[in-house]
């Protein structure tokens, strides 16, 4: 008898934690991680770079709200990815003059990305910056750019080609840095595209990698305390194979901080 009372209480047990188990996954499920996109294609692969390690993973692009409305959704938000694209307007940081040397401004997507990257700092809501998105996050910060790299600073480095195909080089990660102490990469291969990049540092920030040319290729918070995750780069992770450590390092570096900031936050999302 006591057999057989001890048998029921262990098979009860079991299925209680079993149903537990089951309910918080299915709740997981209802209510997945979400992202806001500073402007997303449907040919860019950023969705497929996150997919690959949380494909519960949902996403949504700022770009076709007024910044008053992309204030408001990435309130409801556990992260902003700010991606790659066209050349920021020159005057935004003090070159003006250099226009020519630009492509055609986006002054709504300007706008709305320095507005929702003012909204992250001041939230401490995690921030990813790729290509464009690192040259926005450090002119929103107080910094400035280089307005053409080859006339600027010479071609030691190709981050572009005239013929828009594939560019890639070397980076260099510093050791006393976030982005090294995730991938634990001295260097990498990288993909580029981009023939803007950072001249004067923002405030607060440190660069965590650069090219053979000195240019700036990551920058992160020089000081983290009181602040939220930070983490940008010149190169395009979502272009290599995403296994490779200055890829999958940083994917899964995000989607950790996100799962921390919703904790942190206690948010409830639609």
């Amino acid at each position: 008898m006591k057999k057989f009372k001890l048998s029921t209480l262990f098979i009860l047990l079991l299925s209680g934690f079993l149903f537990f188990g089951c309910k918080q996954g299915s709740v997981q499920k209802a209510n997945p991680l979400k992202v806001a996109i500073s402007k997303y294609n449907s040919h860019q692969t950023y969705r497929g770079w996150l997919h690959r390690f949380d494909t519960s993973i949902r996403f949504v692009n700022l770009y076709p709200l007024t910044v008053d409305s992309a204030m408001k959704v990435l309130k409801t938000c556990d992260g902003l990815l700010c991606t790659g694209g066209g050349d920021l307007y020159p005057g935004l940081f003090g070159k003006l003059d250099e226009a020519d040397k630009c492509g055609p401004p986006d002054r709504h997507r300007d706008s709305l990305e320095l507005a929702v990257i003012n909204e992250a700092v001041n939230s401490k809501i995690p921030l990813v910056g790729i290509c464009r998105g690192l040259q926005v996050i450090n002119v929103a910060l107080g910094g400035t750019l280089y307005t053409d790299l080859p006339t600027d600073i010479g071609t030691k480095v190709i981050h572009r080609t005239k013929d828009g195909q594939h560019s890639y080089h070397e980076v260099y990660v510093k050791k006393n840095t976030e982005l090294y102490a995730i991938s634990r990469a001295d260097s990498g291969m990288i993909y580029s595209h981009h023939h803007q990049g950072i001249d004067k540092l923002g405030k607060g920030l440190k660069v965590s990698a650069r090219s053979a040319d000195s240019l700036a290729e990551g920058i992160e918070w020089a000081d983290t305390t009181g602040k939220g995750f930070l983490m940008a780069l010149q190169w395009h992770p979502e272009h290599l194979d995403t296994l490779v450590p200055l890829s999958k390092s940083i994917a899964e570096k995000f989607i950790n901080e996100m799962k921390s900031y919703r904790k942190v936050s206690s948010k409830v999302l639609p």
